[in-house]
């Protein structure tokens, strides 16, 4: 596999290791400079938290929690290839604090009692997923109290009134969004 087809990791006790990308349609890593302004955002909230990484692709934004000190990580994804990536990637790296599950991410979300203090939901562009799961979180109530969700997707999306903007950005086609429950609707 040549370098193009691996990304690594920015920091923690896992900085500089790489991951497989491995070629599957729809797979769409990432960027580092996106990683290193996300995990930036969620400095001081990392460390001990239980994560949820939606359509978790290559792992990097699990792989990058794990790293930093998240306490979990549930990887939800629905390839085989990729599961089974993903599942020699924890291998190699020793990580014991990962669950990864294969399995559509709306209907785990829909039928998953469990609450989070991260989610990252970063899925396929142009399918309306993420709108699809943003409502699943709010009514599974799936974030914790004080809890975030990262959103990377393609521009414009509708992302439901019950949660509210924290941070946005903008790169190319896709824009990066930190957000919590808005307790005021």
């Amino acid at each position: 596999m040549d370098s193009s087809s691996k990304i690594r990791i920015i920091g923690g006790k896992w900085r500089g290791r790489k991951l497989n990308v491995i070629d599957v349609p729809g797979l769409r890593p990432s960027q580092d400079r996106t990683r290193e302004t996300l995990f930036n955002w969620l400095q001081g909230k990392i460390v001990g938290a239980r994560c949820l990484d939606l359509f978790s692709g290559t792992g990097a934004l699990a792989f990058e929690a794990l790293s930093r000190g998240a306490s979990e990580v549930i990887m939800v994804e629905s390839n085989p290839k990729i599961v089974e990536t993903l599942k020699q990637t924890a291998e190699i790296f020793g990580s014991k604090a990962h669950q990864i599950v294969r399995d559509d991410a709306v209907s785990w979300v829909r039928n998953s009692p469990k609450v989070f203090d991260i989610i990252f939901l970063d899925p396929p562009f142009g399918y309306g997923y993420t709108e699809k799961c943003c409502q699943m979180i709010i009514e599974q109530s799936s974030l914790a109290d004080n809890g975030i969700v990262y959103i990377e997707s393609e521009k414009n999306i509708n992302i439901p009134p019950m949660l509210k903007i924290n941070k946005m950005t903008q790169i190319g086609q896709a824009q990066s969004i930190l957000a919590e429950l808005n307790r005021e609707s």
